[in-house]
């Protein structure tokens, strides 16, 4: 009761202290470590389901901040306000110590009528996995907008290792999804970024892997990048797809014009966006197709060379360019993921400490509107 009543007073003194700039923008703590008998939480994942609530995964590491093959378990919260308030977590795949956790989930909706598909990992870490004994890839449904969720299947030999369908990638060594939001396309392709260790160096390529039966089988596309990391995938109003890539220095990005399939030869930068090698979240925020006034997409990312200044950017032509950013968290901050809300207020969910030191994180959830982020430029 005292942990409720503390994010109350914060969210009610952050709403005062906006309200004679008429602004939209709260922040509520939702894990500290420690809570729940847990050391440390980390990799934020959140999604607005079809319902309209709004789904929030996170990482409980146990016992300490490390990552896989650490005892970890996956979380759920779920907001049915908006995300002023959040139940009480619940278990989504549960870790039974050092090299039997799960992490770095991500999420999207599936083609269900109430559904949602998240992709996990886990066992042995990404840089201990082999062909023989790989990290594992899992998939769970929700088919009641997040509020419970199937027991984990393992998908792993539709990618990589001994057993996998592709002879090719029977040698690759290791896999793990980009955390945060993935995506379910206009033609109703399931998507997600891994990124994998194709030999034994220490560098990842990325590939998307995608389903075209609702997840019951999986593919694997062509390379997008090599020297990449965590990334995120969005659907351009085309039909392209536009992919993401974690980078140290100018972001990096790729396009495929069939599907998700196939990707150019070389990656892109973006000139307006410099960010440490962290992860982020991309995703689409309206489109003049769905009635709205204009295309936009919302990027977030630390901006700078560390993981600091999470900030959000939008891009009004497609992802060429992202003239306009805020900086939401003006201090130590690191990964984080975004939703739309149905009246088109925008959340995020982002990994922060506010004393500014780096690590040991709390985890909160931001809302605000367009207008508070474009400085009242633009309206939703």
């Amino acid at each position: 009761m005292k942990k409720i009543l503390s994010l109350v007073i914060i969210m009610v003194s952050v709403i005062i202290a906006n309200a004679q700039n008429d602004t939209l923008f709260t922040r509520t703590e939702i894990y500290h470590p420690g809570d729940y008998s847990s050391t440390n939480y980390r990799i934020p994942a959140v999604i607005t389901a079809k319902d309209g609530s709004i789904v929030a995964v996170t990482d409980k590491r146990k016992y300490n901040e490390g990552d896989l093959p650490q005892d970890i378990d996956i979380v759920c919260n779920r907001s049915t306000d908006g995300g002023v308030t959040w139940s009480e977590p619940y278990t989504i795949a549960q870790g039974t110590g050092v090299n039997h956790g799960f992490g770095d989930c991500a999420l999207a909706w599936s083609n269900d009528e109430n559904g949602l598909i998240a992709v996990f990992v886990g066992g042995p870490g990404l840089w201990y996995s082999t062909p023989s004994e790989p990290i594992r890839s899992y998939k769970s449904y929700s088919y009641d907008n997040g509020q419970t969720w199937t027991e984990p299947e393992d998908i792993t030999d539709f990618i990589f290792g001994d057993n996998c369908i592709i002879p090719e990638h029977q040698s690759w060594r290791a896999s793990f999804f980009g955390s945060g939001n993935g995506l379910l396309t206009s033609t109703g392709r399931i998507m997600f970024v891994a990124a994998i260790r194709e030999d034994s160096a220490q560098s990842l390529s990325n590939y998307a892997v995608y389903s075209d039966d609702n997840g019951l089988t999986w593919q694997v596309s062509g390379r997008a990048s090599t020297n990449g990391d965590e990334a995120k995938v969005t659907e351009l109003v085309d039909g392209r797809i536009l992919m993401s890539i974690r980078h140290n220095g100018k972001r990096w990005y790729n396009i495929s014009s069939n599907g998700g399939q196939t990707w150019r030869p070389n990656v892109s930068s973006w000139n307006d966006i410099t960010a440490p090698a962290c992860n982020g979240d991309l995703i689409r925020y309206t489109s003049v197709d769905q009635g709205h006034n204009k295309n936009r997409l919302l990027h977030s990312v630390p901006k700078g060379n560390q993981r600091t200044d999470v900030t959000v950017y939008i891009s009004y032509d497609e992802g060429e360019t992202w003239p306009v950013s805020k900086t939401i968290v003006p201090y130590s901050s690191a990964y984080s993921s975004l939703c739309v809300m149905p009246d088109g207020t925008i959340g995020l969910y982002v990994e922060e400490n506010p004393d500014g030191t780096i690590g040991n994180y709390l985890t909160a959830f931001y809302i605000f509107s367009l207008e508070w982020l474009t400085e009242g430029k633009d309206t939703y």
